[in-house]
């Protein structure tokens, strides 16, 4: 029965081996490199059942696609209907890939493109030409920032240094920004200046308590816990008030 149906879906008009049951490829054909049945040769594409050759209107050229028609323009054309026409492009431009709806071109460097022209990218003092083609086309140098149409010198502060980015600035380790400023940070008895370099923590032992650190009074069958600003009761006592009882 299964020899019988094989012989019938073999038979019908319009079948593909491509998509049934495995059998000798048609002309302008191969196995597949990867499981049962064949596919079409390079330039050629699968129309019910056989191998048709691309078509290639004048500057095109073939691709290695199953989709659509097996052919794409070449640089500098675009798809208009079954051909290819040349691609306007406007002065200080060049070529570029148009498929799937690109418009074919780009703008030198130092131009941008406005409609259907690139026009020169207008680039302000202590700033340079930027590498992407969006935006205004230009950056502002390290140690100015970008306001409207110009850059502007960044004031750094006492205290403060440039950051690697080199668009702002940051406070030096132990001080603080205060709006436009930088303010020393205030580090009270028992206490150190934390890594970040912008803020205190107590010494262990100690506990902050607003703007101080008081030392802890860990009571009898205690003992300090890892963070260092409290304490815990040891086994196998628990916490009751300020002392620790038995349980």
């Amino acid at each position: 029965m299964a020899s019988l149906l094989s012989v019938l879906l073999a038979s019908a008009p319009g079948t593909a081996f491509s998509q049934n049951a495995p059998g000798v490829p048609p002309p302008n054909a191969h196995a597949r490199p990867f499981g049962t049945g064949w596919q079409c040769d390079f330039g050629h594409l699968e129309r019910n059942g056989a191998c048709v050759a691309i078509q290639v209107p004048d500057n095109a050229h073939v691709v290695d696609f199953s989709f659509r028609r097996g052919w794409e323009c070449d640089q500098g054309y675009r798809e208009t209907g079954e051909g290819c026409e040349p691609i306007e492009m406007p002065a200080n431009a060049y070529a570029t890939e148009s498929s799937y709806g690109r418009r074919g071109w780009e703008c030198d460097r130092g131009y941008r493109a406005a409609d259907d022209a690139c026009t020169p990218v207008t680039v302000p003092q202590n700033g340079y030409l930027a590498d992407s083609t969006y935006g205004t086309g230009w950056e502002c140098g390290r140690g100015f920032r970008v306001a409207g149409e110009a850059c502007l010198a960044i004031a750094v502060p006492a205290n403060a240094y440039l950051r690697g980015s080199g668009n702002s600035w940051k406070c030096n380790r132990g001080f603080r920004q205060d709006g436009e400023s930088c303010a020393r940070i205030e580090i009270p008895r028992n206490a150190y200046l934390d890594p970040s370099g912008e803020a205190w923590r107590c010494e262990r032992g100690y506990k902050k308590l607003e703007a101080s650190c008081i030392a802890l009074d860990v009571p009898v069958n205690a003992h300090i816990v890892t963070s260092g600003d409290d304490w815990e009761c040891n086994r196998p006592y628990r916490r009751t008030g300020d002392a620790c009882a038995p349980l």
